[in-house]
């Protein structure tokens, strides 16, 4: 194994926090390669009219630097 590296993204869906740590990972590996794991870190929710509008979660990327 070689130089590890973290990185912390934030990312919403309108679905559900998994949903939302699946687009943060997506939008990294578009550059950011070797990603190792993922680790949740935080979740909330954006409330509007007194409802559930968005899930969103800051998680923290591991990827491997080469």
């Amino acid at each position: 194994m070689g130089v590890l590296k973290v990185i912390e993204l934030m990312a919403d869906s309108d679905e559900s926090w998994e949903d939302a740590t699946k687009s943060a990972v997506k939008q990294a590996a578009k550059s950011v390669k070797n990603i190792r794991s993922v680790w949740v870190k935080n979740q909330s929710c954006n409330i509007k009219d007194d409802a559930v509008k968005s899930f969103r979660v800051t998680v923290k990327v591991t990827f491997e630097v080469k």
